[in-house]
């Protein structure tokens, strides 16, 4: 078992249970007593929400790291390589230390049957623990109630905001999505909310517990102006704190002030100039993603974004209005078949002179064919083609210095175009 590649593992992980999700904490429990498993750190944050946790976890984790704590992060979905899914202190986790735990977990499992992303979070934290960390930051995978992740008892638990996604698992109304949610609040520990009008059902879930609930517009908010932002929450202790003329950032700055309060009540150092340094360094891989691509001897603008849903649609269309381009922007588009179509073409039609759109790679795409016909109707310029890469092709050979192309609408849409943009035969720089 330990001579297979990663990438052999992750071929075995994905045929290893009779389902892709299996929501329950029963099988990757007992797992995890066998691995001897405890606690990834000695400091917990774990974040759900339906958009948005992957900026928050970069924000808290680099403000950690400056204060100078050893944090590893868990996340999900990866765009490129698995690797992306498990920092351990600022470094991705390397093939063979994967391959390692990978190893441990499937020693210890035996009879019991766990899917790709249980397995995957259980070789997280078996690395988590090896590392000695300060701090671990925890993404939930979906949900929150029955999550791999939810094992572990976290000192803070995060909700950035509440949406309709995975209707199957966590149901069609934002009360039900809340509830699952809600799932990783633990007694007496603060629970956080940067959603501004939350379903009742959160903070209710926080009182029955006795977890002070935090949430934004309230105890903690920001402010945006137009060249800066401002942010006001408080410290374990209830005291008031501000930081004014905050600079923008590129990722979601919504996100960051809920970082920002959750880290306020960790008792680190609070040094603001340490801290907009931290908030400025971030980075997120496919997440409002500015790049430039030579062709010809000529720059051009790109955006990715793994918008895909309507409320990280709506975001994306409030981020592209607030930075204009000279020329024209160009859409690159794909969808999954289990997502809102209209709500997310909604708030973005209007924003693209012209759509280049593809199936995805994958089963559970919506063909391109049919995303054309809709935008056909809506009235928009568009071409299908036959892959996402073509499309971005296509739209980068229509483009003129000062247009920008924006690839969205699915992680496997930012993926393929990502790949390419960093495979070594093309001429990208970020």
């Amino acid at each position: 078992m330990a001579s297979r590649s990663l990438a052999q593992w992750l071929a075995y992980l994905e045929q290893l249970h009779p389902s892709a999700i299996d929501m329950g904490l029963d099988r990757v429990r007992e797992v995890a007593q066998r691995l001897g498993l405890t606690r990834p750190a000695p400091l917990v944050v774990t974040v759900t929400g339906t958009n948005g946790k992957g900026s928050t976890c970069a924000f808290l984790a680099s403000l950690l790291r400056a204060s100078g704590q050893r944090v590893g992060v868990y996340a999900s979905p990866h765009l490129v390589r698995y690797n992306e899914r498990v920092d351990v202190d600022g470094s991705l986790a390397s093939d063979d230390d994967l391959c390692t735990a990978f190893a441990a977990v499937e020693a210890a499992r035996g009879e019991i049957s766990l899917t790709y992303f249980e397995m995957g979070t259980l070789a997280a934290f078996w690395l988590f623990e090896r590392a000695q960390l300060d701090a671990a930051v925890l993404e939930v995978g979906l949900g929150g109630r029955l999550d791999a992740v939810n094992l572990i008892d976290a000192d803070l638990a995060l909700v950035t905001s509440i949406g309709l996604d995975h209707a199957e698992w966590l149901g069609n109304t934002r009360e039900s999505v809340a509830v699952e949610k809600a799932g990783i609040f633990r007694s007496g520990k603060p629970a956080l909310c940067g959603d501004l009008q939350p379903p009742a059902e959160l903070a209710q879930a926080a009182e029955r517990l006795g977890a002070p609930f935090l949430q934004r517009g309230e105890a903690f908010d920001l402010r945006i102006e137009a060249a800066s932002w401002f942010w006001r929450g408080r410290d374990a202790q209830g005291n008031e704190l501000s930081l004014p003329g905050l600079p923008l950032l590129d990722l979601p700055m919504e996100n960051a002030a809920l970082a920002l309060q959750a880290y306020a009540l960790l008792d680190r150092p609070w040094l603001p100039e340490q801290i907009v340094a931290a908030l400025l360094a971030t980075r997120m891989t496919g997440r409002l993603d500015r790049r430039q691509v030579e062709r010809a001897g000529e720059a051009l603008d790109v955006l990715l974004d793994v918008a895909h849903n309507p409320h990280a649609a709506e975001y994306l269309a409030r981020r592209l209005a607030m930075k204009p381009v000279a020329g024209v922007r160009r859409a690159v588009f794909g969808v999954l078949a289990d997502k809102d179509l209209d709500g997310i073409l909604a708030p973005l039609e209007s924003l693209f002179a012209d759509w280049a759109v593809a199936t995805l790679p994958t089963g559970r795409s919506r063909e391109g064919s049919e995303v054309a016909a809709l935008l056909a109707a809506r009235g928009a310029q568009v071409q299908v083609h036959p892959s996402l890469v073509e499309a971005f092709a296509a739209q980068l050979a229509a483009s003129a210095p000062g247009d920008e192309v924006v690839v969205f609408g699915s992680f496997y849409s930012v993926a393929e175009v990502l790949a390419q943009l960093t495979s070594p035969s093309e001429s990208a720089e970020a």
